[in-house]
């Protein structure tokens, strides 16, 4: 098993996209491709968890491949906009962590 920090997920599709002349889609294109692997991921989640199967003629992918997926666009989505993911998600996280700390019941 492989465990990569953000800084280190960012830094290895930068790599990879910094081969090619064509670099970083627009932002709205990466949107686009962002909301398609969260589609795929929806698909995925109904295939295994809820009631819709897979068709016999459909290809195996796995929530997990889905996952990636989207950890990958999200990364050239954040590389593209100069932005580290670890801030975002402090950020996030801190506001998360301040705002609902008495919103959900608390394990004893």
């Amino acid at each position: 098993m492989t465990n990569y920090s953000t800084k280190e997920i960012q830094e290895r599709v930068d790599n990879y996209i910094s081969q090619f002349k064509e670099g970083y889609f627009s932002p709205l294109s990466l949107m686009a491709r962002l909301t398609e692997e969260v589609g795929e991921l929806a698909r995925e989640v109904n295939h295994y968890y809820g009631e819709k199967p897979k068709k016999p003629s459909e290809q195996e992918r796995t929530v997990e491949e889905e996952l990636g997926d989207i950890i990958f666009v999200l990364s050239c989505f954040a590389n593209s906009l100069d932005i580290d993911l670890s801030e975002a998600f402090h950020s996030s996280i801190t506001k998360i962590e301040s705002r609902d700390k008495h919103r959900w019941t608390r394990k004893d």
